[in-house]
């Protein structure tokens, strides 16, 4: 095919590629640019042209500097904070290898100029990542998603880490078969949750320690127990997605933590003042020793009132740290 009609495909690349708000072209320098692709273009045709790529629905913005009009790309389907937000969080997300978060950021990268690229690519320097090593969690997001979307039982294994750093298969190796409803994203890792037929039970599994899935034949159970399922509140009653027993917690604190207890379960919470500058709050959780890990992390600022089941448990988890460092 002649260049000549890739004219205006070339055009709309030189407009998304070399300009932005503070980097302009003139008509010279548009029409210098073609030329390296073997393209002439005269003044009259290139005002012709602008007006056909508006047309099509680029916005391109003429700008009067001196005695000279510049012109390049105003609105693009991404702002670039909008692009810088979704950087850090492709950059930022456990799940993702550090290969696949460079090719994501590689392709966000051509959302932009190529001068603004250079932001964006500022904005990923951020150094000690813990990142996943299963290359194949961006494949099995996508057949996760499948399975629900054709109502499908899925099957896998899963694999834990043993001290030299070795995969090792759960359950020596025995598959896993469940009926996949959400994935939720906690902690900066993603969780397939699930429904489990043989325990009757809804549960959860870390997607980058899930290995070979395979979507079956079978058509997913456990519909009117998902159906109960409130995911957000699932999320919240778990540390870590460590699972508990889940309960009834009521807690007091110094007023200067509301904020934390707000930050951790969202402003439905009851919260009530209970003498000056003290409150009592009352939280569902998975009741777990991550959970009891929490609340020591606050200090003296958060203590566990109720119920008595769980302060007792609170207790043996402290005489536990006192006998695990004893005085030397």
């Amino acid at each position: 095919m002649a260049k000549g009609k890739l004219k205006m495909l070339y055009l709309a690349r030189i407009f998304m590629e070399e300009t932005d708000e503070e980097h302009m072209l003139s008509l010279q320098q548009i029409a210098a640019k073609l030329a390296q692709l073997d393209i002439s273009a005269d003044r009259k045709t290139l005002y012709q042209d602008f007006e056909e790529l508006r047309h099509f629905g680029l916005d391109i913005i003429s700008e009067q500097v001196g005695h000279t009009t510049f012109y390049y790309l105003g609105a693009r389907d991404f702002e670039l904070p909008e692009l810088k937000l979704l950087v850090d969080s492709v950059q930022s997300a456990k799940f993702i290898t550090d290969k696949k978060s460079r090719e994501l950021i590689r392709k966000l990268e051509s959302l932009v100029s190529r001068h603004q690229a250079q932001q964006l690519h500022r904005q990923v320097l951020i150094a000690g990542r813990v990142k996943t090593m299963n290359e194949s969690i961006y494949y099995n997001i996508d057949k996760l998603h499948g399975a629900i979307n054709t109502d499908s039982q899925i099957r896998f294994q899963y694999y834990q880490w043993n001290v030299r750093k070795e995969t090792v298969l759960r359950r020596d190796g025995a598959w896993y078969q469940v009926s996949p409803w959400a994935l939720l994203w906690d902690d900066e890792n993603y969780y397939l949750v699930a429904y489990d037929a043989a325990d009757d039970k809804i549960k959860h599994y870390r997607v980058d320690k899930m290995l070979r899935i395979k979507l079956l034949d079978e058509r997913r159970l456990g519909k009117e127990r998902f159906k109960a399922f409130d995911t957000a509140r699932y999320a919240k009653t778990l540390f870590g997605m460590f699972g508990g027993e889940e309960s009834a917690v009521t807690l007091e604190g110094d007023a200067s933590m509301v904020g934390v207890i707000i930050d951790r379960f969202g402003k439905d919470v009851p919260i009530v003042p209970v003498g000056e500058g003290r409150f009592e709050a009352s939280v569902n959780v998975a009741v777990s020793t991550q959970f009891f890990g929490w609340i020591m992390g606050l200090g003296d600022g958060i203590r566990i009132t109720g119920p008595t089941s769980v302060v007792r448990r609170m207790r043996k988890e402290v005489l536990r740290l006192n006998t695990q460092y004893p005085e030397s």
